[in-house]
Order: structure tokens, then sequence, then C-alpha cells
């Protein structure tokens, strides 16, 4: 998705919260009695961040217009389910968030190091379009939850679909969120029985909405095809025109914190206590991180993380595509690697200064985690396999 804003509010009116769960700083609070969720001082440079060692990377799907006329790509997703690794994305042969928009899979059995041909998922119909979304492997079953649209970006809502190994076809489930629904992170399992799907609530065409504010989808316990919509409000101090409200969230027990993208290069957060019935209001964190689509989750170490461009210097600018992981057991993050820089000769795609990585997506598989991400100026789909030691 696309999103222009103005940059006007001053860092003074920002303010700090910490992340899931965490305790209340003993340490002298920053200015204001504000509390930061960036542990360790002053977040480096993307010239002074480590980059990671022993990472495999991949193309998922290159740029090919001479094949399939393609002008767009965006929004990797990935599943591992019955020992085949899954990816899907958007792809347009016109222009982003315009009705001949697709959604489009790509399968791979050896480890994502190369993929079998592209499946059209949903290529939509007349004035529908269908984008990218999420997976949910579960019970055998693989879901998949597309952000659609009618027109020019009108009526955003999520469509359901379930893989049919039988017939080789994803069959549709229909409409399960409306309002404006866009899924950004698949949806995860709380304590509660119920399932929760982070994304953002787009209100171009509903004439009772204002604002694209994050928002997640609560379900009804395993009944998938039965969400309810929460809309997560904005503070005061962040102007609601100022969010696009991409979205992701970490799940601790009955508290849940939601990490959204902003207009400004810091990221927004708010907390649930109630399974994400009800939230906070969202306020700007003292973490930079650029205004794209954030992933974030808990890692079999004990370690959160958080994938996106989160560096001392980098603004706005989409690259290097870096992860911030917390000290085991921790809740608030003290660690930031590169997975690649813009400019990256030794890997197998796009290396340019100006190369856009965004709108990671992550999931953790036998000792390593998976990273997609697209390389959207470029049309290309990414893959990163890193050792869960390399960032221990």
């Amino acid at each position: 998705m696309r999103f222009t804003t103005s940059h006007g509010l001053a860092l003074a009116t920002i303010f700090v919260i910490v992340l899931a769960g965490a305790e209340e700083s003993t340490a002298e609070p920053p200015p204001d009695g504000l509390v930061a969720c960036w542990k360790d001082g002053m977040l480096p440079n993307s010239a002074d961040i480590p980059v990671l060692e022993g990472v495999r990377f991949c193309v998922i799907k290159p740029h090919e217009p001479q094949v399939d006329g393609g002008n767009w790509l965006l929004g990797v997703a990935l599943a591992w389910h019955q020992g085949r690794l899954y990816a899907s994305y958007g792809f347009n042969t016109g222009a982003e968030n315009t009705a001949t928009e697709q959604a489009h899979v790509r399968v791979s059995d050896d480890d994502g190091k190369t993929w079998g041909n592209v499946v059209t998922l949903d290529a939509g119909e007349g004035n529908l379009g269908v984008s990218h979304g999420v997976f949910l492997s579960h019970q055998e079953k693989l879901w998949a939850f597309h952000g659609a649209f009618y027109d020019d970006f009108q009526r955003t809502h999520t469509r359901a679909y379930v893989w049919d190994e039988a017939t080789g076809r994803w069959q549709p489930k229909g409409v399960v969120v409306d309002d404006g629904f866009w899924p950004m992170q698949e949806p995860l399992k709380m304590d509660d029985g119920n399932w929760i799907m982070a994304g953002a609530r787009v209100c171009f065409g509903y004439s009772h909405l204002a604002g694209h504010l994050p928002a997640v989808a609560v379900s009804h316990g395993e009944a998938f095809t039965r969400w309810d919509l929460v809309v997560i409000p904005n503070h005061a101090s962040v102007p609601a025109n100022s969010i696009w409200g991409e979205s992701t969230v970490m799940i601790d027990g009955a508290r849940i914190m939601n990490v959204s993208r902003w207009g400004n290069p810091f990221a927004l957060a708010s907390h649930s206590t109630d399974y994400g019935r009800t939230w906070t209001p969202a306020m700007a964190t003292n973490l930079p991180m650029a205004a794209s689509k954030p992933y974030c989750g808990t890692l079999s170490t004990g370690q959160i993380y958080l994938i996106g461009t989160t560096t001392g210097d980098s603004g706005n600018r989409r690259s290097p595509l870096t992860i911030v992981v917390s000290r085991p057991g921790e809740k608030a993050f003290s660690r930031v690697f590169v997975i690649r820089h813009a400019v990256f000769p030794d890997g197998p795609g796009p290396s340019h200064a100006n190369a856009s990585l965004c709108y990671p997506y992550a999931v953790e598989h036998d000792g390593k985690l998976y990273v997609g991400y697209s390389v959207k100026n470029y049309r290309t789909a990414e893959l990163a396999v890193i050792p869960l030691e390399k960032i221990r």
C-alpha cells in the first residue's frame, strides 16, 4: 500500500512506551518522564551496525515483465505447510492499488532455494482487486487471508481462502473482515483460545470511517471465517492523518503489544491487557523505524524481534533491512543487525543504493528464521534464511 504524509511533528512531542509486557524501568527515565523501548542508549547508524553472517539469500520472484507483464510487486508472506515452503505476494500489471491487482503464490520443495510455477490465488474480477496477505497453517489446513478492494483502493476488506490439496486449487471462503481491514501478520493464537491478526484499517470509500489506523481482527475460537474488527485509536499527540496503520503484534499472555507504521520515522505502539479487545491509544516510541510495514514476533530462544529499517540515521529510507532483538526473556530491544544493505553485489537480487527493502514477513522453522521481503522499486520478492544462532 502507498501513503504520503508530511513529517511535521517535532521530536519534542514524541512519547515513548515500553514494549509488550515489560516491567517498569528502574533506571532514570528520559526527559519528560518517558520510558524507552530501545534499551541501550542511542541506536547506531547504518554503517556501524554489524551485518549478519551465514545468511542464505534467494529470489522468490524476479521482475519478468517480458514474461508476465508485471509492473508492481509487494507484500511477501511465508508459511511452512506439510514440509513445503509457501510464499505469496501482491502482483499487478498496472499501478499499485488498482483493480488489476492479483494474489500470487509460489512453493519451494528445497528449503527456499528454488521455486515452482506461479499460481494465481485470486485474480479478482471486474472492479475487484485482490492483493497481498498472510498465511495460517493449522490442523493440516493452509489458510490465506488477503487484502482486497474495489476500483482504485476503495472499500478495502479481507478475503479468506483454503488450499485444497486434492484439486490443487485455492478455495475461496468469501469476505471475512469488512470495514477497511487489510491483514499484515498471520493469525496468532492467544491464551483465551481466540486468534489475533494484525493489520491496518483503511477508510477510503467508507463514508462512516475516518483515519487509516492500526487495527486487529480477533477470531471466534477457530472459526476462521468469523472475526471481530478492533481499531486502535491514536493518541492526541499523533494526528490521525499522519498515520498509515500497517501493524504487527507480539503476545504475552493477555497482554498484546501492537507496533505500527507512522508517517514519521519512529514506531508507534499500543497495548491491550484483555486479549486485543481494547487498546491504549497508539503513541510514538523512541525506536527509529522507517515508514513501512513492520513485522515482529517472539523466537523460540525467548527473544522478541522486529524487522524493518531501524537505524540511527535511515530516517524514512527503506534500507538497510534490519532486525532488532532483545536478550532472551527481556521485553526491550537491545541489539540490531543488518540483514542486507541496499547495495548488495553478492546477493542474487537487485543491488542499488536506492533499493527499497520493505514489507517484511518472517516464520521460524528448524532453527532458522525465514524472512521474506520486497525490493519494491525493483518489483522483486526475496528470501533471507537466518540461522537463529546468529542473532542470539
